[in-house]
């Protein structure tokens, strides 16, 4: 009888878990709130990528809550059908990959959202907010050449394609006779065109390919202390709306607490600055037990200028820690270097 107690514990005792979340949370709501949802829809995109972040998430919850019924909905985005080209800079490059999962989140038509955390817009819709992510993949940026050649080895005015300011800033860095060429599509299509010829080599995450499968392809991995990654990259994350306290329970489980805690940090650095995904800034955070190590850095367009600082937090506050980064950096000279970048793209 023991055993078979035992059994039964291990087999329920994400919903007892569930239950007791959902009493601390909705004392005094009345007992519809203790109705634990049966069937859950997933938003999410529809490339190789997006579809292999969305069901790893919905396989987890799966493997947690057997009893309830996970399923996928694909929403096509404005970044799937017109890509980045005609929103660069202009306020809609900061929701190009999310707008409508997060417009169908907040009509109810769909119960969650999977995102990558670096595709996600500083301040977030009102009515949304960030439920879970999972424990961080590699943060790092890496190469794929169609030699096989490191960074440094390429000749002088070899094509480079990255449709990120951050990695074209940072490359033109370290090596200004570099030409840096727009590149679109997805992270499968990216590779296939370095590997027909198209560039002599392209930036990605290295996340998106490990995810694929397509570590092979990589030529290098760059350090990310001397080529910082995106604030939220390798972080896969589920935004929910704000008092849903059912789904919110569901993902306590498989919520990764350190993560999350970089992950506000980073957010809050992106935030201070205002920018999106196309702000050619970039973050590296380290957590320790009792510290919180952050780097940041704003560059100029063309690689000319940089600010970087870093700074560590013993304090436990990972917002405030992002926000005071972002207002050093700004203080010695990010202003001018925001400013100027605001008059580009004027021109």
């Amino acid at each position: 009888m023991r055993l078979q107690n035992i059994f039964l514990y291990e087999k329920f005792k994400n919903l007892f878990f569930v239950l007791s979340v959902l009493s601390a949370r909705c004392s005094g709501l009345g007992a519809r709130c203790f109705l634990m949802k049966t069937r859950v829809r997933i938003g999410t995109r529809g490339s190789a990528l997006a579809l292999y972040q969305a069901e790893l998430f919905k396989n987890k919850l799966a493997n947690d809550f057997s009893m309830v019924a996970f399923e996928l909905v694909v929403i096509k985005t404005a970044g799937d059908v017109r890509g980045t080209r005609s929103m660069r800079g202009g306020d809609d490059s900061k929701t190009l990959f999310t707008r409508e999962i997060e417009e169908a989140l907040l009509c109810e038509d769909i119960d969650l959202a999977v995102h990558s955390a670096k595709d996600l817009a500083a301040v977030m819709p009102r009515g949304l907010r960030i439920g879970a992510v999972l424990e961080r993949e590699d943060p790092r940026d890496c190469l794929v050449a169609r030699k096989n050649i490191p960074l440094a080895h390429l000749e002088s005015g070899a094509r480079i394609g990255t449709s990120a300011l951050r990695r074209k800033a940072q490359l033109l860095r370290f090596n200004q006779d570099l030409v840096i060429e727009e590149l679109h599509g997805n992270v499968d299509t990216r590779v296939k065109k370095a590997l027909q010829g198209d560039f002599d080599a392209i930036v990605l995450a290295h996340a998106g390919l490990k995810r694929l499968g397509l570590v092979d392809h990589v030529s290098e991995i760059f350090d990310a202390e001397r080529f910082l990654p995106a604030p939220g990259q390798g972080i896969i994350l589920a935004q929910i709306r704000q008092g849903d306290a059912q789904t919110q329970a569901l993902l306590e489980p498989v919520n990764h607490k350190p993560t999350l805690t970089r992950l506000v940090c980073e957010r809050a650095f992106l935030k201070r600055l205002g920018g999106g995904c196309q702000l050619p800034c970039g973050m590296l955070t380290e957590l320790t037990p009792g510290k919180l190590k952050a780097r940041g850095i704003l560059l100029m367009p063309d690689g000319s200028h940089c600010i970087e600082r870093e700074i560590e937090d013993p304090g436990g506050d990972p917002e405030a820690t992002g926000m005071e980064l972002a207002e050093i950096i700004l203080e010695e000279g990010g202003r001018k270097i925001l400013n100027a970048i605001e008059k580009s793209n004027e021109a």
